[in-house]
C-alpha cells in the first residue's frame, strides 16, 4: 500500500512563494502521473499540475508562468514550486499518484495567501 505525506504548505503574503513536497512511502511501479490538486472552500476539487515518471507535464491554466511541477523518481517524490502567490491561491492542495490500477491520495496540505 502506497501513502503519500506531503509537506511545505503555510501562509505566504501575496507575491511570495512557497514549495511543497509530497513523498510516497512504498515504489510506484510502471507507468504513472503524480501530480497536484487543490480544493478551495465550497469549491469542487481541481487539477494544479502533474507530470508523468517520464517527465511529461501539465498545468491549469490559472498557475501556467507561476507554479512549476517536478519529481525525483529515486526518491518516489514530487514537488510544486509555488510564486507570485495570489489570493485565489488559497486551498487544501492534495497529492496524487496515479497508475493503471489505483489512484492514492494524501491528506493534503494547507496553503494560505495574506493580501
Amino acid at each position: 500500500q502506497v501513502q503519500l505525506v506531503e509537506s511545505g504548505g503555510g501562509l505566504v503574503e501575496a507575491g511570495g512563494s512557497l514549495r511543497l513536497s509530497c513523498a510516497a512511502s512504498g515504489s510506484i511501479a510502471g507507468p504513472n502521473r503524480m501530480g497536484w490538486y487543490r480544493q478551495a472552500p465550497g469549491k469542487q476539487r481541481d487539477l494544479v499540475a502533474t507530470i508523468t515518471n517520464g517527465g511529461t507535464t501539465t498545468y491549469a491554466d490559472s498557475v501556467k508562468g507561476r507554479f512549476t511541477i517536478s519529481r525525483d523518481n529515486a526518491k518516489n517524490t514530487v514537488y510544486l514550486e509555488m510564486n507570485s502567490l495570489k489570493p485565489e491561491d488559497i486551498a487544501v492542495y492534495y497529492c496524487n499518484a496515479r497508475t493503471i490500477f489505483n489512484d492514492y491520495w494524501g491528506q493534503g496540505t494547507q496553503v494560505t495567501v495574506s493580501s
